[in-house]
């Protein structure tokens, strides 16, 4: 996220969010936020998320996602990644991501959806956050 620079902005039980500022460097030959940028920190927010709802010493893998682009994300915006839990469970959660565009002076514009499956990751040091 640090790469992108993404930040985490607000966690609570069953949802995380994460913001981005848009950034040039971040864009596909059109000018818009690549959907490989999206699909990425939609992916995390609803990662972040499940890991609200874990005990403390495990982890989260995404398995599967399903990425819906629904509008452009034009240059002069600022993104919202929000990630909540739609089915909670023991060893596989699932996830919802919405990214909104959000201009000065106008209603937050939803930009992408996502559904994604997360696996519940135990007794592994190398995945525990």
């Amino acid at each position: 996220m640090k790469t992108v620079g993404a930040e985490l902005t607000r966690v609570a039980p069953g949802l995380a969010e994460i913001e981005l500022p848009f950034s040039e460097s971040l864009t596909q030959q059109h000018g818009f936020l690549h959907a490989g940028v999206i699909a990425m920190v939609l992916d995390s927010a609803c990662g972040y998320a499940a890991l609200t709802i874990m005990p403390a010493d495990v982890g989260v893998l995404s398995i599967e996602f399903k990425l819906n682009l629904l509008a452009p994300a034009k240059s002069g915006h600022r993104f919202l990644f929000r990630g909540s839990i739609t089915k909670p469970g023991r060893t596989i959660v699932v996830a919802d991501g919405h990214a909104f565009a959000l201009a000065p002076d106008a209603e937050p514009r939803l930009i992408a959806t996502m559904t994604g499956t997360m696996m519940v990751v135990t007794d592994r040091k190398d995945v525990q956050d």
